[in-house]
C-alpha cells in the first residue's frame, strides 16, 4: 500500500500564493523546479499537494488520491486532516460522487455541496467547493489531484486553468520520480545479486556462472524473489 502523507500547507511558504505580483510563467516554473527536485514519487505527492494550495486560485486545502474501477478511493498525500476524512469517506450508495465523473472527463468539480449538488460527505466536513483534475489514467484506475475550498463556488476558468497546468508538471514530474527510483532500485538488485553470488561461490567452491545458476533455481524453488533471496544470504553472511 502506498505511503500515506500528513502535511501542513502553512509550513510551505517559500512560494507567494498566485495571484500576488507573480507572474504566472513564474510561478509555475518555480513549482515545477520543485517538483523534480523531490527524491521520490513519495515526496513528489508530498510536495505537490502543498503546491496546489499556494498555487490553485480559491485552493484551502489539497490531496492526491487513487480511484479504483469498484469507486474506492485511497488517498496518498493531504494537506489536513479534514482532506484524508473527506476523501476516504463513502457516499450514500444511491448517488455517484462527483469524483465518479472524471472516468470520463479530465476535470470534476462540485460548486456548492450545500447546494443542489448534495455531496454530503463535503458538506459536513466544512467543504463547499472543489476541483478535481486528473494526474494519471488508465482501464482500472486513477490518479486524481483534487482542490478544495471553503467557500461555495470558490473555483473559476483561472483556477481551472492553473489547475490544469499545473497538473502537467506534476505527471511529468511523478513519472522522472519513478524512473529514478525504479533505477535505483535496479541498482541496488543488482549489487545485492552480486553480494549474493560471492557469497555461494565461496561457501559452495564454485565459478560465478554456477553460483548464480544455483540463486535462480533456489529462487525458483522457494517461490521467492530473487532480490529477496540474495538479501537473506547476505544477511545472513553479515550476522555474527
Amino acid at each position: 500500500m502506498p505511503k500515506r502523507f500528513v502535511v501542513v500547507a502553512s509550513r510551505f511558504s517559500d512560494l507567494p500564493r498566485f495571484p500576488a505580483g507573480v507572474e504566472l510563467a513564474e510561478a509555475l516554473t518555480a513549482a515545477a523546479r520543485q517538483l523534480h527536485d523531490t527524491s521520490s514519487p513519495d515526496s513528489t505527492l508530498d510536495t505537490a499537494v502543498r503546491l496546489a494550495v499556494d498555487l490553485v486560485p480559491g485552493a484551502d486545502h489539497a490531496g492526491i488520491s487513487v480511484i479504483e474501477r469498484n469507486n474506492r478511493r485511497r488517498t496518498l498525500a493531504w494537506t489536513d486532516e479534514v482532506v484524508r476524512s473527506a476523501e476516504d469517506g463513502h457516499p450514500a450508495p444511491e448517488r455517484r460522487p462527483y469524483w465518479h465523473r472524471l472516468w470520463t472527463a479530465p476535470v470534476a468539480g462540485v460548486e456548492d455541496s450545500e447546494g443542489d449538488e448534495g455531496e454530503d460527505v463535503l458538506s459536513e466536513r466544512g467543504l463547499r467547493s472543489v476541483l478535481s483534475l486528473r494526474l494519471r489514467a488508465d482501464r482500472r484506475r486513477l490518479t486524481v489531484l483534487t482542490t478544495y475550498s471553503r467557500k461555495p463556488r470558490a473555483f473559476d476558468e483561472t483556477s481551472l486553468r492553473i489547475g490544469r497546468l499545473f497538473t502537467a508538471h506534476v505527471g511529468m514530474a511523478l513519472d522522472s520520480a519513478t524512473v529514478r527510483e525504479q533505477l535505483t532500485e535496479a541498482m541496488r538488485t543488482r549489487d545485492l545479486i552480486g553480494q549474493a553470488t560471492g557469497i555461494l561461490m565461496e561457501r559452495l567452491d564454485i565459478d560465478a556462472a554456477g553460483a548464480f545458476d544455483s540463486l535462480v533455481r533456489a529462487s525458483q524453488r522457494e517461490n521467492v524473489k530473487l532480490r529477496d533471496l540474495a538479501r537473506r544470504i547476505v544477511d545472513a553472511h553479515n550476522t555474527p
